[in-house]
């Protein structure tokens, strides 16, 4: 008998207010205890189909299925003692401290309405320990680095016991040292038996510390699986229209070294343009105002 997946989307539509269809009829699963990059052109519905997953967005059509129930039927607070968010950085601080940020991730869990138990404290002292951010606890979390503060919202995810994690970017404002640093704190998380999601622009770390790759493109499913079997050269310049070389290091790590552009941008002059100013995604700055000179992507 197959074993079930910890998380299954079945058929999954989104369709904003204006029409947009974000995410068109999406479906796939995931099991437990995996590590897994969701990959695609930026715009491609990553983001929307992860706030999808965790009722942040309302589901047009389809269903998601964490340990094998349907999400929309439950609530936010019992979706949130099984799925934590991990967002690319924390837009209001409110004055928090290093400490009361990661206490933040027990709340699913209070059983009093005021306070948190000792057994919550623990929790949270643990995972400052654990992720080398125990000396900073008083410290307001608006003046921690990029790379702290990383830290601080996976220890937060972490003291929330979630069955799946969604990471959004983690790390898209770090350096090289810190990227790694956040990548090996995620991997080793999930061998215990979670499952994150994490979307993320840098192919070559999700290559190289990913179990699965979810890659998306203009909110369709291209393809899911190993990353050393699913990543080439095809796929990159049809999800990305760039020609990249894919190859494998001495340690038998897959790496991604893009080229150039796949497409064909050419620079032409506009003058005396008396057209309204607009812009047109497939062919650049399209009017401009009268009497000026431009360059534009053609």
């Amino acid at each position: 008998m197959d074993e079930q997946p910890l998380l299954e989307i079945r058929g999954l539509n989104k369709i904003y207010d204006n029409g947009f269809h974000a995410v068109r009829d999406v479906s796939f699963s995931l099991p437990a205890g995996k590590l897994v990059g969701l990959i695609g052109p930026n715009g491609c519905g990553k983001s929307t189909m992860m706030r999808c997953i965790n009722k942040m967005h309302s589901i047009t059509s389809g269903d998601v299925l964490i340990d094998g129930r349907s999400v929309l039927d439950q609530s936010v607070t019992e979706i949130a003692k099984q799925v934590a968010n991990v967002p690319a950085e924390l837009k209001n601080s409110f004055g928090l401290t290093v400490y009361e940020t990661v206490m933040l991730g027990r709340y699913p869990h209070l059983r009093n309405l005021w306070w948190e138990t000792d057994e919550d404290e623990t929790e949270v002292i643990d995972a400052m320990e654990k992720f080398g951010i125990k000396h900073l606890q008083d410290r307001p979390i608006n003046m921690l680095s990029s790379g702290e503060m990383q830290r601080v919202l996976i220890a937060k995810a972490y003291v929330q016991e979630p069955r799946l994690m969604l990471v959004d970017e983690p790390t898209s404002h770090l350096d090289m040292k810190y990227k790694l640093n956040v990548m090996e704190y995620l991997r080793a998380m999930v061998k215990q038996n979670m499952t994150a999601l994490v979307a993320e622009h840098d192919i070559s770390l999700m290559a190289r510390y990913c179990d699965l790759c979810v890659i998306m493109k203009k909110g369709q499913l291209v393809a899911v699986g190993n990353p050393k079997e699913v990543i080439t050269e095809d796929l990159v310049r049809d999800v990305y229209d760039v020609i990249a070389n894919v190859g494998v290091d001495k340690d038998g790590e897959i790496y991604v070294l893009p080229k150039k552009f796949a497409g064909d941008y050419r620079l032409r002059r506009l003058r005396n343009c008396s057209a309204p100013l607009r812009f047109d995604g497939s062919r650049g700055l399209a009017g401009v105002a009268p009497s000026m000179l431009y360059y534009v992507l053609d």
